[in-house]
């Protein structure tokens, strides 16, 4: 999420004709289309942050520009040309990083938490605990996930939240 995002597309010599076909998961699909016989772009529906990358003569690739949930969905490039007509299909998933939260509850036990990422980002503890996450789902489709830590040893003075998430991940300490 936030970064641009490059799909590309069978690169073939004399192209006549490229058409990018968006279907996202939300809203309405768009297309984008180019003739080289008129040298003519056109758009129908597609947001600004959908562009072609370079010049759709020379390369048809698609850049999206700062990439959101909202772009998720399925994205068919269609070549005609000379050769023959071609086409690449991607299924685009956006990855959101989780914000990672840690503190201390009212009873002195570590919290932490893995807020609004998706998919659901994985949170384990360097020291062993008893500690089961719960998860919560939002409507944009991300995950907050919450787990406490419940020490075997009450001598615990400094603990460890690790969060793996596959945009990265992240770990922080705590004395409680």
């Amino acid at each position: 999420v936030g970064n641009s995002s490059v799909l590309t597309c069978p690169p073939k010599s004399n192209i006549t004709m490229v058409t990018w076909k968006i279907s996202p998961k939300v809203g309405g699909p768009c297309a984008l289309g180019y003739r080289a016989d008129k040298n003519k772009t056109d758009r129908t529906n597609c947001s600004d942050s959908m562009n072609w990358k370079f010049r759709p003569d020379r390369d048809p690739a698609l850049e999206i520009r700062r990439v959101g949930i909202a772009h998720e969905g399925s994205y068919t490039c269609e070549v005609a040309g000379t050769e023959g007509n071609f086409d690449e299909t991607y299924d685009l998933t956006v990855l959101v990083p989780p914000r990672l939260t840690l503190y201390c509850d009212d009873h002195g036990n570590p919290v932490c938490e893995a807020a609004a990422g998706k998919p659901a980002a994985q949170i384990s503890w360097v020291l062993e605990n008893n500690s089961t996450p719960k998860e919560e789902g939002h409507d944009n489709g991300t995950v907050t996930v919450l787990s406490k830590f419940t020490a075997y040893s009450t001598n615990v003075t400094n603990t460890t939240c690790i969060v793996s998430h596959p945009a990265g991940n992240q770990s922080r300490s705590i004395a409680c």
